[in-house]
C-alpha cells in the first residue's frame, strides 16, 4: 500500500523496532527533541505521538523500497531484531533473515531512494563473542559464537561497505547490556527484579538462578538510545562503543535488588544448576571511551540507581496486577 509522505518543516526520523525497549525510549527521545517520528512494526502500532505508524516487513526489498522513498527521512533507525539473551540461537535461519540481511536492504534502499538519509544500526558486544581483550573497543577483534552475534557482525560489515563504497551516512552502535523497566522478563535483570517484588509482596517464595558469579557491563537504555542520535548529529558518520566500563556480577544484581526491598538475597535465591553457565575467562566489557571523546557521550543513570528504578517498577506493577485480577502476571 502507499503511505503519504510528511510534509513538514520538522526533521522526520524512519524507527524500526518501537516496540521493543529500545525503540520506546528512542521514539520518547526523538519527540522530546521535536521530530516527526514515523514507526515500523509488523503489527499495528499504536504509540503515542508518532507521526504514522506503517506496517513494515523486513524481508521483502520493495516494501522497504516504497517506506524509503514515500517518507525520505532525516534519520532512520535500525532496532528491529531478534532478542539476544536466551533466544541468540533460537531460529538461526531467521536471525540471520532480521538481524544481517535486513540490514542490508535498509541500506540499499537507502542508497536508492534516499541517498540523504542517516543511518544508524543498533549493534551488540556479541560481535565480540569470546572476546580476545578486556576492555573491548570499536579495534577489537570480532568473532561472535552465536547465531545473533553473527547477523550482527555481518549487519556492521554491510554498514561499513555502504559507508565506504557509496558515501553513506551509516553508524553502527555496539550496544552492551542496557536495562530498565521496559526489559522483557526473560532477561536475567528484569527476572531478578520481578522476583525480587514478587517475592517481597508475598507472591512467590523463591528465585532459581544459574552462575551469581557471571559478569555482564549493565547499562541505562535511555542512556544508549542518547548515543545512538548523537551519532546521526556527528559531521562524519562512525562507529561506536556504548557501554559504561562496569561489570557487575548477577550476586550484585541480587544484593541490590533484594536490600531495596529489605531482604537478604541468600535467603530467597536458589541455584539451579540446569541453568548455570560457566563465567567468562575474559569477560564483555565495553570501553565508551571514543564515544565521550568525540561525542560528549556519558552514562547518567548507574548500575544501582537502575535497578532500584526495575525493583519500584515491578512492585507497582504486580501489586496493581493482584489487586485487579488476584493472580500474579
Amino acid at each position: 500500500m502507499q503511505h503519504e509522505p510528511i510534509m513538514t518543516q520538522a526533521r522526520t526520523a524512519l524507527v524500526t523496532g518501537t516496540t521493543g525497549q529500545d525503540g520506546s525510549y528512542l521514539v520518547e527521545l526523538l519527540l522530546a527533541k521535536g521530530y516527526c517520528v514515523v514507526g515500523t512494526s509488523r503489527v499495528p502500532l499504536g504509540m503515542q505521538g508518532l507521526e504514522q505508524a506503517v506496517k513494515w516487513d523486513g524481508m521483502d526489498q520493495e516494501t522497504i523500497d516504497r517506506v524509503l522513498a514515500d517518507y525520505r527521512p532525516d534519520e532512520c533507525y535500525n532496532l528491529a531484531a531478534y532478542a539476544s539473551g536466551a533466544g541468540m540461537y533460537d531460529d538461526p535461519v531467521a536471525m540471520g533473515e532480521i538481524n544481517g540481511l535486513m540490514v542490508s536492504r535498509i541500506l540499499e534502499s537507502i542508497r536508492t531512494q534516499s541517498p540523504g538519509t542517516r543511518f544508524m544500526q543498533a549493534s551488540s558486544s556479541e560481535v565480540f563473542g569470546i572476546p580476545a581483550e578486556s576492555p573491548q573497543d570499536e579495534s577489537s577483534i570480532r568473532q561472535p559464537r552465536s547465531p545473533y552475534g553473527a547477523a550482527k557482525l555481518y549487519a556492521d560489515t554491510m554498514v561499513k561497505v555502504y559507508r565506504e563504497r557509496y558515501g553513506l551516512f551509516a553508524c553502527s552502535a555496539i550496544l552492551y547490556n542496557h536495562e530498565s523497566p521496559r526489559r522483557g522478563l526473560g532477561f536475567v535483570t528484569r527476572k531478578v527484579t520481578r522476583g525480587a517484588a514478587a517475592i517481597k509482596l508475598g507472591l512467590a517464595g523463591e528465585l532459581a538462578l544459574g552462575n551469581l558469579d557471571a559478569q555482564r557491563d549493565w547499562g541505562y537504555a535511555g542512556d544508549y538510545v542518547e548515543a545512538m542520535w548523537l551519532m546521526l548529529q556527528e559531521k562524519t558518520p562512525d562507529d561506536y562503543v556504548v557501554a559504561t566500563g562496569i561489570l557487575h556480577t548477577v550476586r550484585e544484581l541480587c544484593e541490590c535488588a533484594f536490600d531495596h526491598v529489605g531482604l537478604d538475597y541468600r535467603h530467597h535465591v536458589r541455584i539451579d544448576h540446569s541453568a548455570f553457565r560457566p563465567a567468562e575467562s575474559i569477560p564483555l566489557v565495553g570501553n565508551a571511551g571514543k564515544a565521550a571523546l568525540q561525542m560528549g557521550w556519558q552514562p547518567t543513570v548507574d548500575f544501582k540507581s537502575m535497578i532500584e528504578m526495575m525493583v519500584d517498577h515491578d512492585l507497582a506493577q504486580l501489586r496493581h496486577a493482584n489487586m485487579t485480577t488476584g493472580v500474579l502476571q
